[in-house]
């Protein structure tokens, strides 16, 4: 209270009396605070186990700060400022908003604008509240870099030596250091880099992650998998993650999440809120004008406004990206990562019997670089569904065909088309040689683009040259935007986010991001261009085509022999069941007809028979029964 007011309520004498009072009260706190144990001789931090008396206001007070996170902030938590130096905090109304939602919630994720006093607020006086005034509870403070945790926890440790020495927990040996805190009341704080080892052989109560939009997709995606089913198992334990955004990541993932209802597919239950440029007080329009004179309109909207971006330039615009939703996996399978989630296979339907698929294929070398991903797309009607996705940087080459062909025969026997540039032949290779797989798409060049045919094409699967993946990336972003294809998996919709045209004026996947998802949907786009994809989800056509390989397989077997009546013929020295016909030996496995007649389908041949037939021809044969197919026209 200014000195006019307390002039208007108190005579001279009686405030020349508190003023002294005041003084002799000083006085004594610094000599208490002499005979007060000090760390490491810091005469600003009370060591483990020193001894101190409360008065009976400290008592009071010490109550009221644990009582009130608030009240301890704005009372005793002082901060460095740029223009000011050593300064007590002084919260605005959104910033106090910003402790309650922290306090009141386990789960909270905050959207700030540049420069809001997010973390100041909560990295700083948020997180020294909690450390003194509970026991037993470890902080861990994680940032995009080990520098900017580091930094967050400096400014913490100023805040902390400059509380009172009677409100400060005493310092353990070897708990004041670069990285981390430790107190006497068992509490503690950490501060490191975002990444699945950085709180390894801590127990964590509270984590803190600051600028966690900045983090690298694939480091925040496993580092998220990896300790969040931990810290949210917890009744008691607390995550706040707040950051700037940047580009439709995992940050942004989450944030969406916590904007659904309860109920809702996809809701994770994080508090949330968004925090602009316009909640700090002497920010005005004339401020906001010239920022955005500087950055550029997308760029303040991002930084100030806090709304989500994908890069620049990309394939699928960024309204729409923001609006596209993801699911909850009804299946994971395939987890490589014992003790992370890290699955590599995600299952959003199961195979309908009546539907028909493809899986669409692109291969990498399985270096732990780019992923071999596959993505099955329900194609019986548009729009168009992915069902499934499989994405492994690590499967090899030799091993990735065997995963193809197992899921494309789980949902129908999928036609399968697939990238066969680079390694990619390789694969196609092992899945038509070796596998035998017979749904594969197969490609011809044709007036200097690709066609699409059967096993009659010149090549199994399709090259991806400039103009392929141009026409496919035109066409997918039409299928996108008009829902003509629906996407429903986060890490296909974040890479829909960092895929831009590139200097070369092709698209790919921005600098550091990948793309291999993205691609399998590129492909599969320039196949809906083609008029044989009509085809594929035409149940007589499918029949028809396996007809007529049955019918190239046929003419490279010999003709079945025409007995009209096979039981009425007597062969000497076999069972009746076995004849001989133009030199080749077969077996009756069948029935006859109503007239008595027998076709192909009641008929296998016995290659080995010919031998027998001369060495043993009263042995009754183990055949050998390799199916002859159907010939209709024989019927």
């Amino acid at each position: 209270m200014p000195y006019g007011e307390i002039a208007k309520q108190y005579t001279k004498e009686q405030v020349a009396k508190r003023k002294a009072a005041l003084k002799l009260a000083r006085e004594i706190q610094k000599k208490t605070d002499l005979l007060i144990k000090k760390y490491l001789n810091n005469p600003r931090l009370k060591a483990a186990g020193a001894s101190i008396s409360f008065t009976t206001k400290q008592a009071i007070e010490y109550a009221k700060c644990a009582d009130d996170p608030l009240y301890f902030i704005e009372r005793y938590v002082k901060i460095v400022n740029l223009d000011q130096g050593l300064i007590p905090i002084k919260l605005y109304p959104k910033q106090k908003e910003m402790i309650e939602l922290v306090h009141k919630n386990q789960k909270a994720i905050l959207k700030a604008a540049r420069q809001v006093g997010k973390t100041t607020t909560i990295g700083v006086g948020y997180i020294l509240w909690y450390i003194l005034f509970n026991s037993d509870k470890k902080v861990g403070i994680l940032a995009n870099k080990e520098d900017t945790a580091q930094e967050i926890l400096n400014r913490l440790r100023v805040a902390y030596c400059n509380l009172p020495l009677w409100i400060q927990q005493g310092v353990i040996d070897g708990g004041w250091n670069k990285t981390s805190i430790e107190l006497e009341n068992g509490s503690g704080v950490l501060a490191a880099s975002t990444s699945s080892s950085a709180i390894r052989g801590w127990s964590i109560n509270f984590l803190y992650l600051d600028e966690f939009a900045h983090v690298p997709p694939n480091v925040a995606n496993e580092f998220f998998a990896s300790v969040y089913p931990t810290i949210s198992s917890g009744k008691t334990t607390k995550m706040v993650i707040t950051s700037t955004p940047k580009g439709l990541n995992m940050f942004y993932a989450i944030y969406r999440g916590s904007e659904l209802k309860p109920g809702e597919k996809g809701y994770n239950g994080f508090a949330n809120a968004s925090y602009d440029w316009t909640v700090v007080p002497w920010r005005d329009q004339k401020w906001a004008d010239e920022q955005l004179a500087i950055f550029g309109e997308e760029l303040f909207e991002q930084e100030y406004m806090c709304e989500f971006h994908g890069s620049s330039g990309t394939l699928i615009s960024g309204k729409f990206l923001r609006n596209m939703a993801w699911l909850t996996p009804l299946e994971k399978k395939m987890n490589t990562k014992p003790g992370i989630e890290d699955y590599k296979l995600l299952i959003y339907q199961r195979p309908d019997p009546k539907h028909t698929y493809l899986v669409s294929v692109d291969t990498s070398h399985g270096k732990e670089l780019d992923d071999s991903a596959f993505v099955v797309i329900d194609i019986t009607e548009a729009p168009y569904r992915i069902v499934a996705r499989f994405a492994d940087n690590s499967i090899s080459p030799y091993l990735y065909p065997q995963v193809v062909v197992q899921i494309a025969k789980h949902y129908n026997n999928a036609w399968v088309l697939a990238e066969n540039n680079d390694v990619g032949d390789k694969v196609i290779h092992i899945i038509t040689q070796d596998l035998e797989y017979e749904n594969v798409i197969y490609t011809t060049d044709y007036r200097g683009g690709k066609l699409v045919g059967d096993i009659g094409g010149k090549t199994a699967g399709v090259r991806t040259t400039p103009k392929v993946k141009r026409q496919g990336c035109m066409i997918l972003k039409t299928l996108i935007e008009s829902t003509q294809l629906i996407v429903e998996d986060y890490s296909i919709i974040e890479q829909f986010g960092t895929f831009i045209m590139r200097p070369n004026k092709t698209y790919a996947a921005d600098d550091g991001k990948r793309d291999d998802l993205v691609m399998t949907l590129v492909i599969f786009a320039w196949l809906t261009s083609q008029d044989y994809f009509k085809s594929l989800a035409d149940i007589d056509f499918r029949k028809r085509i396996f007809e007529d390989k049955n019918k190239v397989i046929e003419q490279e077997l010999p003709p079945a022999p025409t007995l009209p009546k096979v039981y009425e013929t007597k062969i000497p020295g076999l069972p009746q069941n076995y004849f001989k016909d133009q030199g080749v030996i077969w077996e009756i496995v069948g029935q006859p007809n109503d007239d008595g007649a027998i076709g192909p389908d009641d008929l296998w041949e016995n290659p080995k028979a010919d031998e027998m037939w001369e060495n043993m021809p009263d042995t009754i044969f183990n055949t050998d029964k390799s199916v002859l197919p159907r010939d209709e026209d024989k019927d």
